[in-house]
């Protein structure tokens, strides 16, 4: 079955030899013609050659008859590279051979040599979507999303139809054409300060500019608008690059702005612009204004591209000199109390589904913030703190942590090495210290900027610092809180330290032991002598990192009391039915828990008695993890085992379990954090269903999905560039918007600013246990119960895990976000009216379209 390595290690690797491959694709081509006559003179029959496609292809045949891919895929190459007027006879045949070999390369971890297949298979169909979209699918499973993405759009413009390149894309353009600049690009009171600034620098005599990430090109448009003799710009992204080049050339500028693919840290003079130039525009910060590398960029631009600043001592011309547009930042910040942020980077309970969790040790999210940085940690993540579900609390006023001067490139150099900056912050207000939230005021030039504050109309989010080690610490009235100011690797880090409280100084980086409830008003000096008491202790330091999602999961209480009380139910119904699995110890019942990540469902399920549990869990971290929680919760050793440790095939982990028994219970993970079916999840219960002994079950058994009519112009704006008019006089929406995805993720339906027009519907179900109450289409009628425009159709699930017993992803305490449709164009309803929804399901991706419905009937 396997093909000759040596052969198609050969066809790939003539890529690299121009003699081969003229031999291979272009036999004649070597030599030119010397007469112009001789290229319309009949092309002779070649006996030699077309014995040799003709056995290609035979070979070919058999080598698929035989499964051997490889060498089939070497012989098709060989064939149709040498007669092309066959690929049409032979295109079917060459795309399975293709799909199957670069499968087997992708099992063998030959990653060089499968994309060496695909771009010969390109150079021969370099339009084929098939390709293509397969191609994309290797792509992103790589890592590689940007690139993955060009290949899906591209297959989409080959067909738009093509529903596997369409979900594909879909699945990708959330990172490849990130939301915000969707907001950012609607939010007319930041471009419009960004131009009026740029246009004062050109009018000062800045003539030659520089766009830094120019994203959609607006920036680099504005400077061009404003009378800029040359303006050049340098994208990253290949698919923002090949974007701002359409949106440049349909505005008619297409040979007036210079547009690089490149890093601006790759950049030199002469060779990627003429001359230094005299303003460098730039908007290359994230939440916490230096995560996308503008200082490091800064540095380089003052170094190797710009004219050198004016200082204040000198009078020479404007144009002799350069500068940046934002001039500076001053950054904010303040300490709050946040449930929300509490449950997703830190453990909240002793006790999870009726497991004890005292031995797990420290579990943490990989965000936080020391004062000496760590390459396994992030400094800081974001959230809108003005849509946080259960909102948040201020502990201190906002205070200034930093200020920058982007125009000093001495004040930029010496940024990382300022000493640390130590800030005695007055308590306010009493609460739990769960996180430092940080924004920033960017400061365009003298008359205009930006703030990015949390109570601002703006498309920013903040920054947020979340604090591992105050387990039981509340703060109080007239203590004060240290942080640390620092930016040692061009990351701003802020740090909680201490807290002074009666003249004690309590370290924060100390781990503060489980300690009972104090209730709502707990003994002041009680509490100050346990913390103290803690500093004495020697706290080891080693512990457990988790998604931030995976955290959220491990605090659900709801969904493992409810997951417990299923499998308790379904495995006693299991032992009635065959008391052997009672009495003969060596036949134990068989759990096998599919989960993406960590997940302590196989421990539950081992917990019953009598059951042999295997986990998906791969990291070994998290594996010693739950062994010591088995040890400690006295579930025998030989109850718990990790599939893929039992197992060569890491991506087909629904196999028979070891025994060659069958399985009593699946747990398969049927929905992504971001409010999706998980990707071929219905191909998984098929596969499972086949695993199961007599009276097994999958786990969720079916999922009810939940929606509703809503007007939200949020969810407008974050989803495509609204309106007619040009955004600053520029045609921008038309190409941006072709990135425009139906489906909003990550949603927090319980903060959305959205108007309910109709009550929440059942839309869909989908049964996990019985292939055959199965639908892929489904028309629902929706009565609406206010007027407005329906703009979206938020949805969510019901997951029956067995018989009645279900959780509900909308819950408070969930850790799984929602989604929501959004229309394209939205409909205008009164109430009373009746909105037809038509709800498909394809390979696990629902879609969703409404249209009014002029013969209503009520729902069934």
């Amino acid at each position: 079955m396997n093909a000759p390595v040596h052969l198609a290690e050969t066809v790939v690797s003539s890529q690299k030899s121009p003699d081969a491959q003229k031999r291979i694709t272009m036999p004649n081509a070597s030599t030119k013609p010397k007469h112009g006559r001789r290229s319309r003179r009949r092309q002779r029959d070649d006996p030699a050659r077309n014995e040799l496609v003709s056995s290609s292809l035979e070979s070919a045949q058999q080598c698929l008859f035989n499964q051997d891919y490889g060498t089939a895929f070497v012989h098709y190459l060989l064939a149709l590279n040498l007669a092309p007027v066959f690929k049409d006879f032979a295109k079917d045949s060459f795309r399975f051979t293709l799909f199957k070999w670069a499968d087997e390369l992708d099992s063998l971890g030959r990653i060089q040599d499968l994309f060496g297949c695909y771009e010969q298979a390109l150079e021969l169909f370099p339009n084929d979507e098939f390709i293509l979209n397969s191609v994309g699918e290797h792509l992103f499973k790589m890592g590689y999303r940007d690139e993955a993405a060009c290949h899906f759009h591209k297959a989409l413009k080959m067909r738009p139809d093509y529903p596997e390149a369409r979900e594909n894309f879909y699945r990708v353009a959330n990172w490849l054409v990130e939301r915000w600049h969707f907001l950012m690009l609607n939010d007319r009171g930041r471009n419009q300060k960004y131009q009026q600034a740029i246009h004062r620098a050109v009018e000062s005599g800045c003539n030659t500019v520089l766009d830094i990430g120019t994203g959609t090109g607006i920036l680099g448009m504005c400077a061009k608008k404003a009378g800029a003799a040359q303006v050049f710009a340098c994208e990253l992204s290949k698919t923002m690059y090949e974007l701002a080049c359409e949106v440049v050339s349909a505005n008619g500028l297409g040979g007036q702005i210079n547009i690089l693919h490149k890093k601006s840290l790759e950049m030199e003079v002469p060779k990627d612009i003429p001359q230094r130039v005299s303003l460098v525009v730039t908007e290359t910060v994230d939440a916490g204004l230096f995560g996308e590398g503008i200082i490091e960029s800064l540095i380089h631009a003052w170094h190797n591209l710009l004219l050198p600043p004016q200082s204040d001592s000198e009078s020479s011309e404007p144009s002799a000199t350069g500068r940046v547009i934002p001039a500076g930042a001053t950054v904010f910040a303040m300490a709050v109390e946040s449930p929300e942020i509490r449950r997703h980077h830190r453990l909240c309970f002793s006790s999870v589904g009726g497991l004890s969790l005292a031995a797990c040790g420290e579990l943490r999210s990989p965000v936080s913030c020391n004062t000496v940085p760590d390459d396994s940690m992030e400094p800081y993540t974001t959230e809108r703190l003005s849509r946080l579900p259960g909102g948040y609390t201020a502990l201190t006023q906002p205070f200034t942590a930093l200020n920058i001067n982007f125009n000093s490139v001495q004040e930029l150099e010496g940024l990382s090495s300022r000493p640390v900056q130590r800030l005695w912050l007055p308590i306010t207000k009493e609460g739990s210290l769960d996180a430092l939230a940080v924004w920033f005021q960017l400061h365009l030039d003298r008359n205009n900027s930006l703030s990015t504050g949390p109570e601002e109309d703006t498309c920013w989010e903040q920054a947020i610092y979340p604090v591992h080690t105050t387990k039981d610490f509340a703060l109080m009235l007239g203590d004060k809180l240290q942080v640390e100011v620092s930016c040692h690797d061009a990351y701003l880090r802020l740090c909680s330290v201490a807290v002074l409280r009666d003249g004690h100084e309590i370290l924060l980086d100390a781990s503060i032991p489980d300690q009972p409830d104090p209730g709502p008003n707990p003994n002041p000096e009680a509490q100050l002598c346990s913390a103290l008491a803690s500093l004495q202790t020697d706290h080891s330091k080693d512990f457990c990192l988790l998604e931030s999602a995976e955290m959220a999961l491990l605090n659900n209480q709801d969904y493992h009391r409810s997951f417990q009380s299923a499998v308790s139910k379904l495995f006693s119904h299991l032992k009635l039915a065959n008391p052997r699995h009672v009495q003969d110890s060596s036949d134990p019942l068989y759990a096998l828990d599919v989960s993406e990540g960590f997940s302590l469902l196989s421990l539950i399920a081992a917990s019953q008695g009598h059951v042999k549990a295997y986990s998906s869990v791969e990291k070994d971290k998290q594996q010693e993890v739950l062994k010591k929680l088995a040890r400690s919760n006295n579930i025998p050793e030989r109850s718990l085992e990790f599939w893929l440790n039992c197992t060569e095939d890491d991506q087909g982990p629904l196999q028979r379990p070891p025994t060659e028994k069958l399985w009593s219970a699946i747990m398969l993970d049927c929905v992504e954090t971001c409010g999706l079916i998980r990707q071929k999840l219905m191909d998984k219960a098929s596969l499972a269903r086949c695993l199961l002994e007599e009276g097994g079950r999958i786990f969720p058994e079916r999922i009810v999905v939940h929606g509703m009519l809503v007007e939200s112009d949020m969810l407008l704006l974050e989803s495509a560039v609204q309106g007619k008019e040009p955004t600053l006089g520029f045609n921008i929406a038309p190409f941006i918007n072709q990135f425009t995805v139906p489906v909003h993720v990550f949603l927090d339906f319980s903060t959305l600013d959205c108007r309910h027009l109709s009550e929440a519907a059942e839309l869909f179900v989908l049964d996990l246990m019985d292939t055959n109450a199965n639908y892929t289409t489904r028309q629902v009628k929706v009565k609406v119960t206010s007027a407005g425009r329906v703009t979206a159709i938020p949805f969510w699930y019901d997951i029956y895990l067995y018989e009645d017993i279900s959780v509900s992803t909308l819950s408070h305490n969930s850790h799984w976000k929602q989604a929501a449709v959004v229309l394209q164009e939205p409909l205008q309803v009164q109430a009373g009216d009746w909105i037809s929804l038509c709800v498909t399901l394809h390979k696990s991706t629902m879609s969703i379209s409404a249209q009014p419905d002029n013969q209503p009937q009520p729902m069934d």
